[in-house]
């Protein structure tokens, strides 16, 4: 298993701005440093990292600027994150229109991962429909990223229509995409990380690691969640893949990026490199 790190601790989650009155730029954003945070988490050991769709097509007229970093830093980028709502047809052609060019880009930089979160909450509630529609959508996403020799995978996520097991339960009979858990964000919905990865490590193709107490996102070791078990679960299935730690914000992103590299030393089958 190679480890990496998301670059969003950076500056924290946020979106872009103009995502605000237009449909292609809905990029997710973190208002941080790009530079600053491929140093520090090289400097912290890992091997590689994610960036968000938003920070990586800040790149994409300075694509020798972002290579240079990538190989000053001997790091790999690892994939992109990126998303949309996805059940409104009358944007979705332009949402995936949108993943197309990140995904291209991303390819372009060596990605091996298109990490899609998402799926809209009404104002008004869910639709049960809405999951036939998100699958529907992420079956197109999966086109979109095998054009472009990327592995696409969903994540489930807080504020969307698939925060907890019964609603991950409801989308994965409707789609073909692979699952990649982020296991705080699984607790937070109300869910078990250890039985999800369990239950569809058959899907799993990269994972999150993100640590949880008290209602709050912390680093690796610092919450209670229950690493060695997951861990297990994935080598017993053979998963050789990246795990990447992701901490969506935290007061001092190097220290956090430090206090979870720290913790993975336990573990034998994480690259200690």
């Amino acid at each position: 298993m190679k480890l990496g790190y998301q670059t969003n601790t950076w500056g924290g989650v946020v979106g872009h701005p103009a995502g605000v009155t237009s449909v292609k730029d809905l990029y997710y954003l973190a208002n941080g440093s790009t530079e600053d945070a491929l140093k520090d988490i090289a400097e912290a050991g890992y091997t590689g990292f994610e960036i968000f769709d938003g920070n990586l097509m800040q790149y994409k007229d300075k694509k020798d600027v972002f290579l240079k970093l990538m190989k000053d830093y001997s790091l790999t980028l690892i994939g992109v994150y990126t998303g949309g709502n996805f059940i409104f047809p009358d944007i979705l052609e332009e949402e995936l229109l949108k993943i197309e060019n990140v995904a291209a880009f991303a390819s372009e930089l060596g990605a091996e991962h298109l990490v899609v979160g998402g799926g809209a909450v009404r104002t008004n509630g869910i639709l049960e429909s809405d999951y036939t529609a998100l699958g529907d959508a992420l079956n197109r996403v999966i086109e979109i990223a095998e054009k472009y020799n990327l592995i696409a995978s969903y994540h489930p996520h807080l504020g969307t229509n698939v925060e907890g097991p019964e609603q991950l339960d409801k989308l994965m009979p409707l789609t073909r995409i692979n699952l990649c858990p982020d296991t705080a964000h699984i607790e937070a919905g109300g869910g078990d990380p250890v039985a999800v990865i369990r239950k569809y490590v058959d899907r799993i193709k990269y994972v999150h690691l993100k640590d949880y107490e008290n209602g709050e996102f912390v680093p690796l070791g610092e919450g209670h969640q229950k690493f060695a078990e997951m861990i297990k679960v994935l080598e017993e299935a053979n998963y050789n893949g990246w795990i990447t730690v992701e901490l969506d914000s935290w007061p001092e992103p190097k220290q956090g990026a430090n206090i979870s590299r720290k913790y993975l030393t336990q573990f034998e089958k994480v690259n200690q490199a």
